[in-house]
């Protein structure tokens, strides 16, 4: 037996159902009380109260809505700005439209006990012009709560930018015969690349750069938990395979399931050149030697966070007087251009050998910026950071 063809009404019904699923009369009510004064206060922040002194009622509401309107408006960015304006010039527009004029109309007025109807001209609509206007109004409504809920957001987000920029080394190390800099460039307003540079009070400098998979505000969080906890255990003492095992059991517990950590870090002699790194699932940071040959330092083991009983290996490499070491984030050679094209690792290897003379301030600040010349126009999918690392062609005083 066929199964009966649900009804136009059964439909409607169970599209009502999903479409309000969840839905409570206190959410409808908060929306247009404590929602709508607190989206007025954030636009009205800025207006000047005293711009009201001396009007009468009427006057107050107008220069009150005019106030708030440029307020509102000049949050939008340029563009839309622009259409938001041409679609509030087209709805009076539309309106004027349907207008049919005046018709007297009767109405009734009470005269001692008996009414009498009065003829007054009243404006006549096309049918449907009061529930157009309605709409109208309440649309409007929604895109102040929206705009104003994102740009609160947005003010959070930047306030976190800073927190997040603070957290990472704000200028170049400098010493004898050892200097680094480095730099990031999130996605988005926060990311999930970080760079460190810390000295040790032996004299040696742990170098490091990692990429909390996927990027925001997710990423930003396990970036900011990663960096205290990689602080914490160098703080400790450990070497360098036994710091990256428990940092992976760290992650491991404290990160969700879907998300991972590629990190790269080294532990360097600036005197004798001399370096002990892990790569735990990190792109392989590029050695340029002084005579212009290139090096990659693989090796390590998995990503933290994927297992927790990974196990680690640690490797040597020496840093001659006039090699340079960059490492950085996938952001990097993934970038593409408006034709898909990657900037690759042999982009890079191109900057690192015209600019091997430079300086590491100088090396990291020209391959972001070529990189985002690659990328033009092009929205960055992922973060960008750089560390350049240098063993100087003599030492110098610091």
């Amino acid at each position: 037996m066929r199964a009966r063809k649900p009804s136009l009404a059964d439909r409607s019904r169970s599209f009502l159902d999903a479409y309000t699923h969840g839905l409570k009369r206190e959410d409808v009510q908060r929306l247009f009380t404590r929602d709508t004064r607190e989206a007025y206060r954030f636009f009205a922040r800025q207006i000047d109260e005293t711009a009201f002194t001396g009007l009468s009622r009427h006057r107050r509401w107008l220069t009150r809505a005019r106030l708030l309107f440029w307020a509102f408006t000049l949050r939008l960015s340029p563009a839309r700005r622009l259409l938001y304006g041409v679609a509030l010039l087209l709805c009076p527009l539309g309106f004027i439209n349907l207008f049919h004029g005046f018709t007297a109309n009767g109405v009734p007025v009470f005269l001692g006990p008996v009414p009498v109807e009065i003829g007054l001209p009243l404006p006549h609509w096309a049918p449907g012009a009061g529930s157009l206007f309605v709409g109208f109004l309440l649309i409007n409504l929604l895109v102040l709560l929206e705009v104003a809920d994102r740009l609160s957001l947005k003010n959070d987000l930047e306030i976190a930018h800073e927190i997040q920029h603070a957290m990472l080394p704000q200028a170049a190390y400098d010493s004898a015969t050892f200097e680094a800099f480095g730099l990031t460039r999130p996605a988005n307003t926060v990311g999930g690349d970080f760079y460190d540079v810390l000295p040790l009070p032996d004299g040696r400098v742990v170098v490091s750069l990692g990429d909390v998979a996927g990027k925001g505000s997710p990423a930003a969080l396990l970036m900011a938990l990663l960096l205290a906890m990689f602080r914490t255990l160098v703080d400790e003492g450990l070497e360098a395979a036994a710091l990256a095992e428990r940092l992976n059991v760290q992650v491991s517990r404290h990160s969700p399931p879907s998300r991972f950590i590629t990190l790269f870090f080294a532990t360097c002699d600036p005197t004798t050149g001399r370096m002990v790194y892990v790569n735990a699932g990190h792109m392989p940071p590029l050695l340029r030697r002084r005579n212009g040959t290139f090096e990659r330092l693989t090796g390590g083991g998995v990503a933290l966070g994927m297992f927790e009983l990974s196990r680690y290996e640690a490797h040597e490499a020496t840093l001659e007087p006039g090699d340079t070491l960059v490492l950085y984030s996938d952001g990097v050679t993934e970038a593409e251009n408006h034709q898909g094209q990657p900037f690759e690792e042999s982009g890079l290897e191109r900057i690192v050998d015209v600019h091997a003379g430079s300086s590491p301030f100088d090396l990291a600040k020209t391959i972001l910026r070529v990189v985002e010349t690659h990328a033009q126009e092009t929205f960055l999918a992922d973060d960008l950071t750089v560390l350049v690392v240098k063993r100087k062609d003599r030492p110098t005083s610091s």
